[in-house]
């Protein structure tokens, strides 16, 4: 039970006092799309994932902006780690808005000592692509116009879901209904591969407040001091339809540690490609915890962890 009584449905497997991998789920899904990913890690982690406010299980706060603000997110976070994250700091581990949410976790003053790594897939922080808009229209060159030209484009539901009513009555009829057929076809996942909820068509509905109530006032207003404060894993999809991969190219201002790793493939890596991101999250976490990669602001912390592997489909 959160602060403003929001239910926090969670699932965890594996040994409690291994290693937590904390799993966050994006937009419109809800935990059960990290299933293939922590089915694969249980054995050797304690793997964590939950539903966030007004997805899957748990329950859905009141349907307003206020309800849905990053920092209430934060303390429904802070609440699982109290939890079920008693041995120490977690790995944490996003997709999509799990990711921004991430994002927010891993740059935030309240959570330092919290987490010992983050992984982000597929979706960046919010304050961070509000200055990459800044930087690319301030002064504007043929280069970044066109960079952001293109992400405005591949963004376009992001300006749909500020209007009000529309998407949610949409997602709750025909949309809902067709969007896991939409989806397979878009990523090439086999009908026994997909993990559609069914409480999919609310969750997608309430979600249309994560974009109302963030997108806006970070993307206008970006903080300055979001920098991450502890080794950062970035796996970027190729192919993604909603996000460009030159939305990373900043990144190393924002990372004093970071991987990159690249896949040629579609945005929903954990359905598509769970075997290699279970290879790629354990090589991480090993290699956090024995030292070879720094941690942020270790005397021996370069600037970049050179480990880029691209992947073909």
């Amino acid at each position: 039970m959160t602060a403003d009584d929001v239910e926090l449905a969670v699932v965890e497997a594996g040994d409690t006092t291994r290693p937590t991998l904390l799993f966050l789920h994006g937009y419109p899904d809800c935990k059960q799309v990290w299933e293939p990913v922590m089915t694969r890690l249980a054995a050797r982690y304690h793997v964590v994932a939950y539903d966030v406010r007004g997805a899957g299980q748990s329950s859905a706060p009141e349907p307003r902006a206020e309800s849905y603000l990053l920092e209430r997110l934060e303390e429904d976070f802070l609440s699982v780690l109290d939890a079920l994250a008693p041995y120490g700091p977690v790995h944490l581990v996003g997709h999509d808005w799990g990711s921004v949410q991430g994002w927010e976790f891993a740059t935030s003053p309240r959570l330092r000592g919290g987490l010992a790594s983050f992984t982000s897939i597929s979706g960046p922080c919010l304050d961070h692509f509000g200055f990459w808009l800044r930087d690319r229209l301030h002064p504007p060159t043929a280069r970044s116009l066109l960079q952001a030209l293109g992400q405005g484009l591949r963004s376009w539901y992001v300006y749909a879901f500020q209007v009000p009513r529309v998407p949610e009555a949409l997602w709750r009829g025909p949309l809902g209904r067709r969007w896991p057929a939409v989806r397979r076809v878009m990523e090439r996942l086999p009908v026994a591969d997909d993990r559609p909820s069914a409480t999919l068509p609310e969750d997608a509905a309430n979600g249309t407040w994560l974009y109302r109530a963030n997108m806006r006032d970070r993307l206008r207003d970006p903080r300055p001091d979001r920098i991450a404060t502890v080794p950062v894993q970035l796996v970027v999809p190729t192919g993604d339809p909603y996000l460009s991969r030159h939305l990373y190219d900043d990144l190393d201002r924002w990372a004093p540690v970071l991987r990159r790793r690249t896949v040629d493939a579609g945005h929903w890596l954990p359905l598509t490609r769970p075997d290699q991101l279970a290879e790629w999250i354990s090589e991480f976490l090993d290699a956090v915890r024995d030292g070879s990669v720094p941690s942020v602001g270790s005397t021996t912390a370069s600037a970049h962890v050179p480990a880029v592997r691209s992947v073909p489909r």
